[in-house]
């Protein structure tokens, strides 16, 4: 399979580890079954990157499956974390969404979902480290617009739909800061008490 997924290598890395350009996530490490997810989104075109939409256009499920499960068994070490150009009030607006949310505004905590490490949970929450500032205010705000959308009840689009335009910068900011966590695993499916439907996360 290593030698399979090569293609995926000059924009994702070798290993999955991501590269120097921001806008191409790191795969290695997160739950196959958000892998798959998104790899079936982008094959049938829930989620438009046209590279992505061409290179994907015939494959089967069952074998985007095998990459999915390729990719979430790698390790590979973390890339040092951005150091941080915000400002002090922008990161702990961030920190706070991300570990507390906004409960005036109804926004749950990152941390609910994604788990308290960020390492995501099985079989569809991704981690949320290693990634940097660029990408994760892109996503968000694809999903604020509805140009990234999941299985309904898409709890991204809804949680996404509450912040505001600073709420995402200082969610990315804060994130993107982030040093590697000391286990990169994700959470067993079922051991996080989620504080919404989401569709990508069968029960």
């Amino acid at each position: 399979m290593a030698a399979r997924v090569l293609a995926c290598a000059s924009c994702h890395g070798a290993d999955g580890e991501g590269t120097s350009d921001v806008y191409f996530p790191r795969l290695a490490g997160k739950p196959a079954g958000y892998l798959y997810n998104q790899l079936i989104a982008f094959r049938d075109g829930r989620r438009k990157y046209p590279p992505m939409n061409y290179l994907l256009d015939f494959q089967t499920d069952d074998y985007l499956k095998k990459i999915a499960e390729h990719f979430a068994s790698l390790r590979p070490a973390f890339p040092p974390p951005s150091p941080p150009t915000d400002s002090k009030e922008i990161l702990a607006r961030g920190e706070s969404i991300v570990k507390n949310g906004d409960p005036q505004h109804g926004i749950p905590p990152c941390s609910a979902c994604h788990g308290p490490t960020l390492g995501g949970m099985e079989p569809g929450i991704p981690g949320l480290l290693g990634l940097r500032a660029a990408y994760i205010s892109g996503q968000l705000g694809g999903w604020r617009y509805g140009t990234r959308t999941a299985i309904a009840p898409d709890c991204m689009q809804i949680v996404a739909s509450l912040l505001t335009e600073d709420d995402v910068k200082a969610v990315a900011a804060y994130l993107s800061s982030r040093p590697a966590p000391a286990d990169p695993s994700f959470a067993p499916h079922g051991s996080l008490a989620m504080p919404l439907e989401c569709g990508s996360e069968p029960h």
